[in-house]
């Protein structure tokens, strides 16, 4: 999911240097949805990831 974020912030920084606003503002407000739900399922994974027993 991070690699789609990073994909679609390239497309958008692209998109802004040949001046195609309507799709920078798409891009970057996909990469930016797909970023937060990579965050908050990492932090999620953090908490609940596999627990050593001694």
């Amino acid at each position: 999911m991070l690699k789609w974020s990073v994909i679609l912030l390239i497309i958008a920084l692209v998109a802004g240097i040949f001046g195609f606003f309507g799709i920078v503002e798409a891009a970057a407000s996909i990469a930016k949805v797909l970023f937060f739900i990579f965050l908050v399922l990492f932090v999620i994974s953090l908490f609940t990831g596999r627990k050593r027993s001694f």
